[in-house]
């Protein structure tokens, strides 16, 4: 582990002090832009609908192979 390390919380300070620290690390936030955000909603989109296709296409081919060995119906 490196020389560094992260700054673990004091409780002893108190509410006041923990919402100071919250809103300097709100600060430090940086958002996305609305290019960004439509971009990237669009690859989560695309990638769950690939998952669903994928999943139902090996639920068909699950089923078939079930068929042909004579297990369920």
């Amino acid at each position: 582990m490196s020389d560094k390390q992260l700054p673990t919380p004091d409780m002893k300070r108190g509410p006041r002090a923990f919402f100071k620290d919250l809103q300097r690390e709100v600060r430090m936030i940086t958002w996305p832009t609305p290019q960004e955000t439509t971009r990237l909603t669009g690859t989560v989109l695309g990638v769950c609908v690939l998952v669903v296709v994928l999943l139902f296409g090996l639920s068909l081919a699950i089923e078939q192979l079930f068929r042909l060995i004579g297990v369920g119906r």
